[in-house]
């Protein structure tokens, strides 16, 4: 029935937000933002209706979750960067028809997982900055998924994207796109350096690995990149635990995805941060590479805990 038409890496750095403001870093996130716009261009180019974004500021410590509320409006003030994102208004559409589908779906395939539409809840600004640029007409509706997942296996995490893919493809009458949204390594500044790595990524071990990474997305060795994710995610300080890129890679097919990746926004530095706009073609794909639901085993491969 349905289409997913557009999957992608995202940046959602709040100097994005900073960079539109007056003062001395006033358009030093244009290439970022430019990244933001190609990717809603092409959405629109697909006819994509809804946007879910993998949303790696939503920290959960149980169950996976979907905010699906009819519609998101207000202001927000990031309680982590608050001197970054200040008073940012807000508002799109959301999707709650996706958002039961999704979850109900997710169920069927044994990875625990709530929707939420009559909810006080509003997103967190992984969802917010993107949004702030790709949909600044609201123009699509928006889905917005927990992705900081504390106590959870990266395998369910693979196995919920793919689950979301059959749930559009068999169960939804429209055109979607998924969107992981989080960095590379994700080793912040240390507290008084943050000027000094406004951008720059912390170490030069964490930046020659990411740069690995993209080179592996780039020529689609995902075999080794599905391989090696859960020790990328806890030795590169991967954000949210890369728990979103396993969402996406799990929806693109997991170890089995054929695609190369289209950096929109080559890789950068943000406050000590690793940083990447990369749209990955979606592909014909059985899901026979997907990993089974993961048992309750401290030792299971898949595996992350807190960092």
């Amino acid at each position: 029935m349905g289409k997913v038409a557009l999957a992608a890496k995202i940046t959602h750095v709040p100097s994005m937000y900073l960079s539109e403001l007056p003062g001395p870093r006033q358009g030093f996130r244009q290439a970022a933002i430019d990244g933001h716009y190609e990717i809603s261009r092409r959405c629109r180019e697909l006819g994509v209706d809804t946007i879910v974004v993998f949303d790696t500021h939503w920290l959960v410590n149980a169950n996976y979750h979907i905010l699906c509320g009819e519609h998101f409006k207000g202001v927000y003030t990031s309680n982590e960067l608050p001197h970054f994102i200040s008073n940012m208004a807000y508002e799109f559409p959301g999707n709650k028809d996706l958002g039961l589908i999704l979850a109900e779906a997710c169920n069927r395939f044994n990875v625990e997982t709530m929707a939420h539409h009559a909810t006080t809840l509003g997103p967190e600004y992984g969802t917010l900055v993107p949004m702030r640029y790709m949909n600044q007409d609201q123009h699509f509706k928006v889905v917005s998924v927990s992705a900081l997942c504390t106590s959870h296996y990266l395998a369910d995490s693979a196995r919920l994207g793919w689950a979301m893919r059959k749930a559009v493809e068999d169960h939804y009458d429209g055109t979607v796109a998924f969107l992981a949204s989080g960095s590379l390594s994700h080793r912040f500044a240390q507290n008084g350096q943050a000027p000094d790595f406004a951008t720059k990524v912390w170490s030069p071990f964490l930046e020659t690995l990411d740069h690995r990474v993209v080179k592996m997305w780039e020529n689609a060795e995902w075999e080794d990149f599905c391989g090696m994710l859960p020790e990328y995610a806890a030795k590169g300080h991967g954000e949210g635990f890369m728990h979103d890129t396993a969402m996406l890679l799990g929806a693109l097919g997991w170890s089995k995805y054929d695609g190369k990746a289209d950096v929109v926004t080559p890789y950068f530095g943000s406050s000590g941060t690793g940083q990447i706009n990369a749209i990955f073609p979606v592909t014909p794909q059985d899901g026979s590479a997907i990993p089974a639901a993961q048992a309750a085993n401290p030792a299971a491969v898949l595996s992350t805990s807190r960092l």
